[in-house]
């Protein structure tokens, strides 16, 4: 059975889906089996998509009249397509003439996965050559510290001193949390333990 996705991105009525209402129908598809949203395509609560989705059953195939009408990004895209190769969906995008039923639309489908592999490759690449250039630098990344170095000096000088966590927590006004989390992270232990 072939169904049929679109989506506009507005939910104002500038934009309508009478264009991809005609192609779909044009395509074959019943118009009681076209399914539809009204939202962004970044968004990734659309109902129509949702209900679409769980429609779908092995044998069938889902149409849309263009690809960015159905995933948010390429990655978001491959996942639906290979969630709908393990049910047994076919795909056909009638834009860009491109249907997994094929060899050739599977082989298209192929690169594009290849595509998105590679781009998250070069993204995590740059993201740690970043890195190391930043601790090259003498930057440190990650979230500051919550306490500064001074007042772990003056709490660390108290709890040796025979001061209790809770009397630290409440003269410093630092949750207690939070103390135990520094002093975990400075390795101090307390006086007579080693």
């Amino acid at each position: 059975m072939l169904v049929g996705y679109m989506r506009v991105s507005s939910a104002d009525e500038r934009q309508s889906v009478d264009l991809q209402r005609d192609a779909l129908i044009a395509t074959g598809v019943d118009a009681r089996h076209i399914h539809s949203d009204k939202a962004s395509g970044a968004r990734d609560d659309r109902p129509g998509l949702k209900t679409c989705l769980a429609w779908l059953k092995e044998g069938d195939t889902l149409v849309v009249w263009k690809l960015d009408r159905l995933g948010r990004s390429l990655s978001h895209l491959l996942d639906i397509i290979g969630d709908f190769r393990e049910r047994g969906i076919a795909f056909r995008s009638l834009t860009e003439h491109m249907d997994t039923a094929t060899a050739q639309g599977e082989l298209l489908f192929s690169m594009f996965g290849a595509l998105a592999q590679y781009e998250r490759a070069l993204t995590r690449e740059r993201v740690m050559a970043g890195l190391a250039a930043a601790r090259r630098r003498g930057r440190r990344g990650g979230r500051p510290p919550a306490i500064d170095a001074e007042k772990v000096a003056a709490i660390t000088v108290a709890l040796e001193g025979g001061a209790s966590k809770a009397a630290i927590c409440r003269n410093f006004g630092v949750p207690r949390s939070t103390l135990i989390d520094t002093l975990a992270r400075i390795g101090w232990t307390p006086p007579g333990r080693t």
